[in-house]
């Protein structure tokens, strides 16, 4: 690989405090109010699931691939606040400016960075920048949907229709694949209540490698990695799982066919 590329993936909890300040509800019982918002948004949109600004973010995990090296890690630990999160991952953009790779970034990932790091405060000139800092950036930005700076793969491949878009979980599996392992993004609310935050960090790592090896597929077809390459970059990411001793990687290994 010749480009410095970062593949990102969060994981989210309903912002219940956020929720109590915007929609006027004055109770301090965290279920009422849970109760509450999803009453409000059922009736409003027919789903309960939250929009991206009552969205907060408990876990965001990288694959960078720089250099020669391949690593794999969630960012701050467990005892690290939103801003803290936010922040530390802008940062790494602002450090290695690098492709950033996705499943559904444009579409979830991202609004919930801008919400959530405004209402931080967060400092992320390099990935907001559109030629004001550095004149390449006016071509060459993150925020153009139909570049290659942000590479949302999910996006890409149902060519921005939105009405093809596939499960990162199937498009995994029909590449032999992991897939999900132990969770999926409807169970990480209830895990962060019974305070499984590391089991969420986990989860949210091996959904980053597997978007980082279906991204690998995606160069390859796209004529970016040759056989060789390719074959190259698939051996250092079991070497990275060989040298893991974090029991998510061992399952992922072992779940990874041939």
């Amino acid at each position: 690989m010749t480009a410095t590329t970062l593949v990102f993936d969060i994981e989210t909890v309903p912002d219940l405090d956020g929720a109590r300040r915007v929609l006027g509800i004055a109770s301090s019982d965290d279920d009422a109010v849970w109760n509450a918002m999803q009453s409000l948004r059922r009736a409003e949109k027919g789903t309960e699931f939250q929009p991206a600004h009552l969205q907060r973010i408990v876990a965001i995990s990288c694959v960078l691939r720089a250099a020669d090296s391949l690593k794999c890690w969630s960012i701050g630990d467990p005892t690290s606040d939103e801003a803290e999160l936010i922040q530390k991952f802008f940062s790494g953009v602002e450090r290695y400016k690098p492709i950033l790779v996705s499943w559904n970034g444009g579409g979830f990932d991202l609004p919930v960075l801008h919400y959530r790091g405004l209402i931080h405060g967060v400092r992320a000139q390099a990935y907001w920048d559109t030629g004001h800092f550095d004149r390449e950036s006016k071509w060459n930005n993150y925020l153009k949907r139909y570049e290659f700076r942000h590479t949302d793969l999910m996006d890409v491949l149902a060519l921005y229709t939105g009405r093809q878009n596939a499960p990162l979980n199937e498009i995994a599996v029909l590449l032999g694949l992991p897939g999900k392992l132990g969770m999926d993004g409807s169970k990480v609310f209830d895990a962060y209540r019974a305070g499984r935050l590391d089991d969420i960090r986990a989860y949210c790592e091996t959904d980053v490698m597997n978007t980082w090896l279906v991204y690998l597929r995606f160069q390859f077809m796209r004529g970016h990695l040759s056989e060789d390459e390719y074959e190259q970059e698939i051996l250092l990411a079991r070497e990275f799982l060989e040298a893991s001793t974090a029991p998510h990687w061992a399952d992922f290994a072992a779940a990874w066919s041939e």
